[in-house]
Parts: structure tokens; C-alpha cells; sequence
């Protein structure tokens, strides 16, 4: 829709902006379709996205949107704007994919109903002024980008931000663990394992004793925390007495205090190990970390108003089911924030699996992320248009914090 039908509609009512913008997304449904199928063929791992990241922005570049590559001196991240002034209402998209599973998680969906979403939400910003974001967001799948993005500013001007995550369930609010991530090693010393097995260190059984230690650690923590590894190096042959081990672990936990007191006892599980077998321990803690989710009740309720429109029943919020971790649960400290869930494949199919990468090309994905970026856009048109709402979702975010 170009800049001049738009201001020929600058008297349009709320309800007729919301019309128009599920017009808007309708006619783009070839396009956003297009755009979606040619990230899922192209997977590219965090940090990586060239492609997905070029095509999204030049997308937002041929609806008058302003883009900002490189956003935040991060290669494949940027910022899309359309009008100016406050409020600012961003929607924020992720395009990496899983190793060897290409878009197991279907971020090509968050970024095409992302950017189908800002355009047609510009009617809204005609109509009520203020300014919409596309904000391109690197690197979700255990890199962090959104975190680094926020330790560099990128969020400070916003006054709501949002994404819809494909999922197999229809639900407003969903649950979002802390994540620290650790990164172990073990130096012992090689013998023969045979004929000199004394004079060796086993830095492998060190990491067995760790393993062992953390199993029986998991019995005694909270509900819904989580901890979580693999071996990277377990050594070179059976009959050398390994030197050398090391993994890679997650602990989860549903906040961030909780998290804390659960590293310091996954870490004296690998103390123990070290100074049992004799082996040298080193470890290190990931300098970013993924923060609990904080999804904001008053941008629920609207968003899920918007959904139930379009015909999606929203489930209840179930504080029994978990999930894994998200960077935009560091957002969500940081600014008002919903990460809600649209189904595109039935509850037997497990996110991060060749099914899910599947049903993210299917047609109940096109569907699914058309029906996103509506409620996103007509979520948006709300905040812009009547204050006393997004006041509402701003008093709720600080007295929740």
C-alpha cells in the first residue's frame, strides 16, 4: 500500500485501521510467503543470517521503511522504521537456524509475520502517529543476539515490544527459563592404561564423577529447572589413560536468584570430581545468559483479543508446562514484552525436529504466520491509537518488576 492511499485513509476509525491492516496482510500473502520459503531453504546458523537478513530489509526498503543494517555494530542485525516520535511499538524477528536441522524451530515464520506485520501496521502510524520497528534479531539459538542488542541500546526508546513464536499450541503467554551456560574441562595425565595405570589421571572419569554428581544433584532441585550436558572430549584411545576431557552444559532455572544459588552447586559438583581424582579442573560461564521470561498480562489480554477475531481460541496460560530459553526474556526485563505461540503442527510434534522444521514450509505455517502478523499489526494499531492502553501495559511492567 503506498504512502498516498495510506493518507487518503487518515480519518479511518480504530476498527477500520484494524480492517485495513488485515486487508494489508492478506495482500501480501504471496510475498510473505515467498519471503518465509526462501529463509527455510537457506538456513543460516546464528551470526550467520546474510541472506535472511538482506532479504527482510530490503522487504521493509520497498514499503518506505527506513532500515539500518548492521544494527548495533551486529552484521546481520537491523533496525526497519516507519514514522517517528513516540510511542514506539517494535516487532521483533529471528531468522538462524539449528545445526543440522535447518528452521527446526521455524524462525522463518517470526520474521516473515515480523515484517508483514510493520507493513501493514503503517496505517496505524498514519492514523495515530507514533513510530513502528522492525527490529532483526541474530543469533536466538544460544548466541544471544537480542542480549547483546540490549546491552547496546537497541531497546532503550521502545515502549512495547513483540514476536510470535510457531509452536503446537495457540497461547498468549508461555513459560521461559534462565539459562547459564557452561563450559568445563578437565587435565589430567596420560599413562599407559594397561602396563602404567597407576601413573596416570583419568580426566575422563573426572568427568564421569561430575555426571554422576549432577544426577544425583537433580533430585534435590526446584521444579522446572534444568540442567542439562554433553561430552565434547572424552579422549584419544582405550588404552591411553585420557589427559584431557571436556563438555558443554546448560542449568535452567524459572528465575534469575534461583538460577544463581543452582550454578554455584552444578559448579561444586565439578570441584568434587576434580579434587576426587586429581585432575585440574577450568571452567568458564558464558559472558551472555538468557533471562526468565516476563510476559506482560495487559499486552496478553489485547493480543489475545486480537487472535480470538481471527478465529485462534487461546489456550490458558498452564504454569505445569515448561519450555527451554529465549534472549527475549532479556528483553523483557527491559521493556514491556509478549512472546506468545501459534500452532502449526499437532502436539505429537516436538520443536527442534524434522517435523517441525516441515510443518514451518507447510501450509498451516503460511496460515499461521498470516494470522500473526494481523493480530501483531491490529496489537500495534491499539497501543497507537488509544493511550490509556499502552499506559495500562506500562504501569502493569512496573509493577510486576
Amino acid at each position: 500500500m503506498s504512502r498516498s492511499k495510506l493518507n487518503s485513509e487518515s480519518g479511518l476509525n480504530l476498527a477500520e485501521v484494524k480492517a485495513s491492516i488485515k486487508q494489508s496482510v492478506e495482500a501480501q500473502r504471496q510475498a510473505l510467503e515467498e519471503l518465509s520459503l526462501n529463509i527455510h531453504r537457506n538456513p543460516e546458523l546464528a551470526m550467520e543470517e546474510v541472506k535472511a537478513s538482506g532479504w527482510l530489509c530490503d522487504y521493509l526498503e520497498r514499503y518506505e521503511f527506513k532500515v539500518e543494517r548492521s544494527f548495533c555494530e551486529l552484521a546481520t542485525a537491523f533496525r526497519a522504521s516507519y514514522g517517528k516520535g513516540k510511542p514506539v511499538i517494535a516487532f521483533l524477528a529471528e531468522y538462524d537456524a539449528l545445526p543440522g536441522l535447518g528452521h527446526g524451530c521455524g524462525h522463518n515464520i517470526i520474521a516473515a509475520s515480523a515484517v508483514g506485520a510493520g507493513v501493514a501496521g503503517r496505517v496505524a502510524v498514519d492514523r495515530f502517529g507514533g513510530c513502528l520497528q522492525v527490529i532483526g534479531t541474530p543469533a536466538e539459538e544460544g548466541l544471544g543476539g537480542k542480549v547483546l542488542l540490549a546491552q547496546r541500546g537497541a531497546f532503550s526508546d521502545v515502549d512495547a515490544t513483540m514476536l510470535v513464536h510457531p509452536g503446537t499450541r495457540d497461547t498468549a503467554v508461555i513459560q521461559s527459563l534462565g539459562c547459564a551456560i557452561l563450559d568445563v574441562e578437565f587435565w589430567g595425565k596420560a599413562a599407559h592404561a594397561a602396563s602404567r595405570p597407576e601413573q596416570g589421571i583419568n580426566a575422563l572419569e573426572a568427568m564421569i564423577l561430575a555426571f554422576n554428581a549432577i544426577n544425583s544433584l537433580r533430585q534435590h532441585i526446584k521444579d522446572r529447572s534444568r540442567i542439562h550436558g554433553i561430552i565434547t572430549d572424552g579422549g584419544q584411545a582405550a588404552n591411553i589413560v585420557p589427559a584431557h576431557s571436556a563438555g558443554n552444559f546448560m542449568v535452567r532455572a524459572l528465575d534469575e536468584a534461583y538460577l544463581e544459588e543452582l550454578k554455584a552447586k552444578v559448579l561444586d559438583c565439578f570441584k568434587g570430581a576434580a579434587l576426587a581424582s586429581g585432575a585440574r579442573l577450568d571452567y568458564r560461564w558464558a559472558e551472555i545468559s538468557y533471562a526468565p521470561l516476563r510476559a506482560n498480562r495487559a499486552l496478553v489480554e489485547i493480543f489475545t483479543r486480537n487472535m480470538e477475531s481471527l478465529g485462534r481460541r487461546m489456550e490458558p496460560f498452564d504454569p505445569q508446562r515448561s519450555m527451554g530459553s529465549t534472549d527475549m526474556g532479556n528483553v523483557s526485563q527491559l521493556v514491556p514484552a509478549i512472546h506468545p505461540s501459534i500452532a502449526i503442527a499437532p502436539a505429537s510434534v516436538s520443536n527442534h525436529s524434522p517435523e517441525f522444521a516441515a510443518a514451518a514450509a507447510s501450509e498451516a505455517g503460511l496460515e499461521a504466520l498470516l494470522t500473526a502478523a494481523t493480530a501483531l499489526g491490529m496489537t500495534a494499531a491499539e497501543l497507537l491509537g488509544q493511550p490509556e492502553l499502552l499506559a495500562k501495559v506500562k504501569e502493569e511492567f512496573l509493577q510486576s518488576a
